[in-house]
């Protein structure tokens, strides 16, 4: 069987989704997902977990915020954080002029947006895998492999949301610029208490993250660079609730909100990551595909939206004859990874507690050319 859309989204992931059903109302969309198709997606353990509260504003541009005020995610009130000093600093969303973000309920998050994107339009196809795509004089005809049979798709232009892999992106001989070796070893547990507070907390060879999640789970995770030895040291949740307890005050919140390991833990990639051209003829990127960000960031879900708005925009008008659209935006998608890379860098450097120490180290180096071409940014190999 063959199909035919004006715009294939390869990853039905909270950037993929996004884009498809910005496009849909106005152009056949496909959207080609690994999972199978249904209302609330497989519970998938994640580590992001929490959306800012600048992600108001992109979901009020894409006609979504009063649906996702319903959906029964959690505030997030404020940060805490030890960082750069041995005092606990205190960030409250009170100063915060869009208020507070929130900790989400990242399966019924990605679920009801894959679920709009299908309301507003979008043809699902899951479980579904690329496997071979070739350029045509009127765009690109994909094969899918779905259940085993291959499936033909042509299409006008292609949409790579599949995520750190870039699966469409690797296929057209592209790949992304790695800034570092962050690693992410993790677990989920139960707490109770110290709701709607993020606590990040810097050692000798890395820094901690904890925060609530909704009903009642908390997750933990310490985040270092992957060829350090601590990385294989810390397989496994008793050996990273034991380092957890060796800093005193990371020790007594888990304490006092009675933290208690349960259910998944596991270990994954936490670099930074970047094409260095976010779209080409017929093509784009969006999300991790484009730009994969540190967690310390916290920005990784609302480049998804912004992106996923910003490549909509683009298709509309790149449909509509204007040849500079795709362009466009990966000049926009550079300006970002710009921003990004600059303000992950000045984080960084204020934690100057162990220069010797090859983690922190790594993250103070001389400036290199950014992507934009604007100006130098920091980067780490």
């Amino acid at each position: 069987m063959d199909l035919t859309a004006e715009v294939v989204v390869i990853g039905a992931g909270p950037a993929g989704a996004a884009t498809a059903l910005l496009l849909a109302p106005f152009h056949r969309t496909l959207l080609v997902d690994r999972a199978e198709a249904g209302d609330r997606l497989p519970s998938t353990a994640r580590i992001g977990e929490s959306l800012p509260a600048a992600a108001r504003r992109v979901l009020q541009d894409m006609g979504l915020w009063q649906d996702f005020q319903s959906q029964g995610h959690v505030p997030c009130y404020g940060t805490r954080s030890i960082w750069g000093e041995p005092q606990t600093i205190w960030a409250d969303s009170i100063r915060d002029p869009d208020g507070p973000g929130w900790h989400l309920d990242r399966a019924r998050f990605d679920a009801w947006l894959r679920r709009s994107a299908s309301e507003r339009g979008a043809a699902l196809v899951a479980p579904a895998q690329a496997t071979e795509l070739i350029s045509t004089a009127d765009g690109w005809q994909l094969t899918l492999l779905r259940h085993g049979r291959p499936l033909t798709v042509s299409s006008r232009f292609l949409v790579d949301a599949g995520g750190r892999t870039a699966p469409l992106a690797r296929m057209l001989g592209h790949r992304h610029r790695a800034g570092d070796r962050l690693a992410c070893h993790w677990c989920h547990g139960v707490s109770s208490g110290d709701v709607g507070v993020t606590v990040t907390i810097t050692e000798q060879d890395g820094w901690w993250y904890t925060a609530p999640l909704p009903n009642g789970r908390r997750v933990l995770a310490f985040h270092t660079d992957s060829d350090l030895p601590v990385a294989r040291e810390l397989a496994g949740a008793e050996n990273l609730l034991a380092r957890a307890r060796r800093q005193a005050d990371l020790a007594s919140l888990l304490s006092t909100v009675g933290f208690q390991s349960v259910g998944n833990t596991g270990y994954c990639a936490a670099h930074s990551s970047w094409m260095e051209a976010a779209a080409g003829p017929g093509w784009l990127a969006v999300g991790d595909a484009a730009l994969a960000c540190d967690p310390l960031s916290s920005q990784g879900l609302l480049n998804a939206l912004y992106s996923g708005l910003m490549a909509a925009r683009a298709l509309r008008t790149g449909l509509a004859g204007d040849t500079d659209a795709f362009a466009d935006y990966a000049q926009t998608m550079a300006r970002v990874v710009d921003a990004y890379r600059a303000h992950l860098a000045a984080w960084y450097a204020l934690e100057s507690r162990w220069p010797d120490q090859p983690f922190w180290s790594r993250r103070s180096v001389p400036a290199r050319p950014s992507v934009s071409g604007s100006g130098t940014q920091t980067h780490t190999d």
